[in-house]
């Protein structure tokens, strides 16, 4: 893990941490995003409070499934959601690093110096995306990461103190929100926000299972055989699986 993935990089933050009065404010405003909106859409309602509150373009809201795949919950917008199929296709990225180290990963400029040679060609792919920087913060329970939320900005600069000090908080909420809804659900029954994310990957999952087949591998190395063809062919890696399912792609050759 030695390189220079740091929770909090030296980057000149701007702006004072929230205090008492502009906390209970945002407490006050996420309360009001929230009115009349079911368990289920509150952690879709703190991601639009984050992108509404905070200094930064866009956010999303990734989960991490069984073995390496990853799975988009919610996303502010397009580019958003491209920004995470980009990382789940190339396995490679922020969001990524966060969830293996458990631990917030601050990307404050994708075109340049360190964040651009961490990721080179996530970093690439962002930046023809508008994507300037881009913050994931891990969604933790009990030391492990269920996934992430990440926030982009079509400008480089670090995430101030400032808005670290609402961002952080509001991952602790979107996670416990997400644990809450869960608890919710009748025993041994997928979780329906979690079925929601797996249906967009459900085509991965298969295809996968195909390639498993084909080459008698086990589930990352057939995951790590289509995500290298999607690259090749620049391709998403649902747009690669789909491919497979459709037998225009065969790894039985």
């Amino acid at each position: 893990m030695g390189d220079d993935f740091s929770a909090f990089p030296e980057d000149g933050d701007a702006g004072p941490p929230f205090g008492a009065k502009d906390l209970k404010r945002l407490s006050q405003a996420l309360a009001d995003s929230m009115a009349d909106i079911s368990g289920i859409d509150t952690p879709a309602a703190l991601c639009r409070a984050c992108v509404d509150l905070l200094d930064v373009t866009g956010a999303s809201v990734s989960l991490a499934g069984d073995n390496e795949t990853q799975m988009l919950w919610w996303s502010s917008d397009t580019v958003a959601g491209r920004l995470a199929e980009a990382q789940y296709t190339l396995g490679d990225g922020p969001c990524q690093s966060a969830l293996a180290l458990t631990a917030p990963v601050l990307a404050e400029d994708l075109a340049n110096g360190k964040d651009a040679r961490r990721w080179p060609v996530f970093a690439q792919q962002a930046v023809a995306l508008g994507v300037r920087a881009a913050f994931s913060i891990p969604l933790a329970a009990a030391g492990l990461a269920v996934g992430t939320l990440d926030l982009y900005r079509d400008r480089p600069g670090p995430l101030s103190t400032r808005d670290r000090s609402f961002a952080f908080p509001a991952a602790d909420a979107i996670t416990t929100a997400l644990l809450a809804i869960h608890a919710q659900e009748p025993p041994g029954e997928e979780p329906a926000w979690l079925d929601a994310a797996e249906t967009d990957h459900e085509e991965v999952h298969q295809a996968t299972g195909m390639i498993m087949v084909f080459l008698s591998l086990d589930p990352p190395q057939a995951l790590a055989r289509l995500r290298a063809h999607a690259f090749a062919q620049g391709q998403s890696v649902t747009e690669a699986a789909r491919d497979v399912l459709a037998g225009r792609v065969r790894f039985d050759d």
